[in-house]
């Protein structure tokens, strides 16, 4: 079982959901990103999605389309971030996910990526453009190094797309909860409740649900109907708003805590 695994085990062991958190690497630079996961990892994130930059994101909302463009402002790579990762995990447990697109991970190499991504200490991939029809080769891959590919699951699911992705994905279903691309919102969506318990039916896996979620209240909310709650888009106007100022840290810090009590109140 990996890190993942490990770790949603053992949050549903005390009832609890768990706190994913999304950064984009190199935002705003690769030192700063490596203390942000440090400081997400202390304020209670269980698992830390990294993302990729890439020029196209295409299921990105505005907010994580100018964190891709920002960090893309700075002369680095893929290999880059694997050593980012490797340093963090000398110190921090942390189960983290690379969340990205196919392109670079085409341009890289599948089997090189997975070999290098293994050393390092990364846990598991989502590739949010590569369809479970298209992965099978990345999933033997991934399987063999023991790393989870994690696929997601839409409103607009059929019945028969739910037990694909059960059968292709490990670690967890990633759900998004609209349609259409990421961002923080007011509302969250009404069908939630009602789709994840159709995930639920139909899979073993766990069930995490993003887009969209964006205070301590909906966390809760999310928490109390899924095994995972993922903040992206209002984590990463938290680091817009504060870039390279002193108070970057502290502020990611209180807002992360905020959510960890926001999913720990759900189910008490």
């Amino acid at each position: 079982m990996s890190r993942i695994g490990e770790r949603l085990t053992a949050l549903q062991k005390r009832g609890e959901a768990a706190l994913i958190t999304y950064i984009t690497a190199g935002d705003p630079d690769l030192p700063a990103t490596e203390k942000l996961i440090a400081g997400l990892a202390e304020s209670g994130a269980d698992i830390l999605e990294l993302g990729v930059p890439f020029s196209d994101p295409m299921a990105d909302g505005p907010t994580i389309q100018a964190a891709s463009d920002r960090a893309l402002k700075h002369p680095f790579s893929l290999d880059a971030i694997l050593g980012l990762v490797e340093r963090v995990r000398r110190q921090n447990p942390i189960p983290i996910l690379l969340f990205g697109y196919y392109n670079p991970i085409f341009k890289y190499g599948e089997e090189r990526l997975v070999s290098v991504a293994e050393e390092a200490g990364v846990d598991g991939l989502l590739v949010v453009d590569l369809p479970p029809e298209e992965g099978e080769g990345l999933g033997r891959l991934c399987a063999r190094a023991g790393l989870d590919l994690i696929y997601c699951l839409a409103p607009t699911s059929t019945e028969e797309r739910i037990e694909i992705v059960s059968r292709a994905g490990t670690g967890f279903v990633y759900y998004v909860s609209v349609t259409g691309v990421t961002g923080a919102r007011t509302e969250l969506s009404n069908t939630i409740a009602r789709d994840v318990a159709r995930i639920k039916r139909k899979t073993t896996l766990p069930v995490a649900v993003g887009f969209g979620i964006s205070t301590p209240d909906q966390a809760r909310e999310v928490a109390r109907l899924a095994q995972g709650v993922v903040v992206g888009s209002a984590l990463v106007k938290v680091i817009e708003k504060y870039g390279r100022s002193p108070e970057l840290i502290p502020r990611v810090r209180e807002f992360a805590a905020r959510l960890k009590a926001g999913v720990q109140s759900a189910r008490r």
